[in-house]
């Protein structure tokens, strides 16, 4: 059982505008977190939009809110990286993956031509496996994941035992995976930053695991990609609450008392 309320802590930050208005997208931030150690949260959150290579921003919003429902504990997706030449070789590969997974060709070809009109997207876009129509309505600013962590003395001791860097962008990218590929209307993602300095993506789902690309785009390209293939015929109302609101842990190797609890 939970013995300690927990908070959602987030950040938007922006530059020549709002986040929600037409602003350049800077950075965001999610955590979960105790009432003592908001303050370590919110300092972190700090330092990270202050120090994002897409800019300075002159518009930041930290809040934080009490959560009231139980913490769902989920494990983290198992991980394999693809080296690749090139970004060309990197999206034929993503595009191989999202085969595998079970997504037709002339849906991924769809999903990939919306990139061109949603260049500015601030969340995911979702798109339907039947139809492959864009299928949420939230335009530019798409949907966003919300309430999750990772707490970091378990991601670092999963980090040790995969022998991988234990590096907060790949912390960051495996929290929203596991939990987005956790629901049974998620097919599979494919996702990489709008960071121009970073340029690793991946392609996710439940079966395959985070299958890692080292390059899916050329460095300065400020674009970003976050498309959540789904089954729109499934229990839509409750797949979207989950995503925005349902609080979740990414615990390796089971729970620990004190965390979370089952939902």
């Amino acid at each position: 059982m939970q013995q300690e309320r927990y908070y959602s802590v987030r950040m938007r930050a922006a530059r020549n505008g709002t986040y929600e208005g037409d602003g350049k997208h800077i950075s965001g931030g999610e955590l979960l977190s105790t009432y003592n150690n908001i303050k370590q949260a919110v300092n972190a959150l700090l330092d990270k939009a202050l120090t994002h290579s897409r800019g300075n921003p002159d518009f930041m919003q930290i809040q934080f809110e009490a959560i009231t429902e139980p913490i769902e504990c989920i494990p983290p997706l198992t991980i394999k990286t693809h080296e690749v030449e090139s970004a060309d070789r990197g999206k034929e590969l993503s595009q191989e993956l999202l085969a595998k997974a079970g997504i037709q060709r002339k849906v991924i070809e769809k999903a990939y031509r919306y990139l061109e009109k949603y260049s500015n997207m601030r969340g995911a876009m979702l798109v339907d496996i039947h139809s492959g129509e864009r299928v949420d309505d939230r335009g530019s600013k798409g949907v966003r994941v919300s309430r999750m962590d990772w707490l970091n003395d378990n991601f670092e001791k999963w980090a040790a035992h995969y022998g991988l860097p234990n590096h907060s962008r790949m912390k960051e990218a495996l929290i929203l995976a596991s939990k987005v590929s956790a629901y049974p209307a998620t097919v599979a993602e494919l996702c990489w930053s709008d960071d121009p300095e970073y340029i690793t993506g991946y392609v996710a789902s439940k079966e395959m695991g985070y299958q890692r690309i080292n390059k899916l785009k050329e460095y300065g390209d400020e674009q970003g990609c976050r498309i959540f293939f789904v089954d729109a015929s499934r229990e839509w109302d409750r797949y979207l609450y989950y995503l925005e609101k349902q609080p979740v842990f990414i615990h390796w190797e089971g729970k620990r008392d004190g965390e979370c609890e089952d939902g």
